[in-house]
């Protein structure tokens, strides 16, 4: 078991590695290696501002793109078991650290411009087995998660193993995922539903970007992701 407290060049005798050729993240930065053959890549050009990482088992992944222009660093605590992986695309957006858990040989994926708000959970699995004991078999398998590009993950919601979000969709306050959605669509509720389509939605703060009153989509530059929902 090795803690490293930099995201720097690195490797070990165990195969476990750090690839990023960037100047050194040594602020807020937790990395737990207790397997072999587990890699955390990050693009020179990511703004971290907190990770806590741990890679329980063997042959995890970790990556982040870069992330770029005015949105907020990136902070996570991730979690990361047996041959799993998650990603991060290019300029992802955190109010606060994201967790996120992969075990048993799932993917997380996160697309481009995603804006995540404010104590998100996004977990492919429950953390502990459940078992039907007529059967034996196990009822809850770890699955995986998808998350699209340009799309907003409201405050407190949680994405359950899965669950699939298209892009440019936005996922209400406290809402509970556990299945596939399509693009452009708000989602809310417990479990979520699709609540209304043929939406878009855009980066500029209501009060912290001018004009002060955006009443119509040609009040602010508009991003490429304004289309029509295509109902899976």
């Amino acid at each position: 078991m090795v803690y490293i407290r930099k995201i720097d060049t690195y490797e070990d005798k165990n195969g476990n590695r750090i690839i990023f050729s960037g100047t050194p993240i040594e602020e807020n930065i937790s990395v737990l290696f207790r397997g072999k053959n587990n890699t955390l890549i990050v693009n020179k050009n990511a703004r971290i501002k907190r990770l806590s990482i741990r890679f329980d088992q063997d042959n995890g992944t970790f990556e982040i793109d870069k992330n770029e222009g005015k949105v907020a660093a990136f902070q996570g605590i991730v979690r990361i078991g047996q041959d799993s992986t998650v990603r991060i695309g290019m300029n992802v957006s955190t109010t606060n650290a994201v967790q996120i858990s992969a075990v048993e040989g799932t993917t997380i994926s996160i697309g481009d411009d995603v804006m995540i708000a404010g104590d998100v959970k996004v977990r492919g699995d429950d953390g502990h087995p459940i078992f039907d004991v007529r059967t034996n078999k196990r009822i809850n398998p770890a699955r995986n998660i998808t998350v699209g590009n340009h799309v907003w993950l409201g405050i407190e919601s949680i994405l359950f193993g899965g669950s699939s979000i298209g892009e440019g969709s936005v996922v209400g306050a406290r809402s509970v995922v556990t299945k596939d959605f399509p693009n452009n669509c708000i989602i809310a509720g417990t479990p979520a539903s699709i609540v209304r389509r043929n939406i878009a939605w855009e980066r500029p703060h209501l009060s912290l970007t001018n004009p002060p009153y955006k009443n119509s989509g040609d009040d602010i530059p508009k991003t490429d992701y304004w289309n029509i929902t295509v109902d899976l």
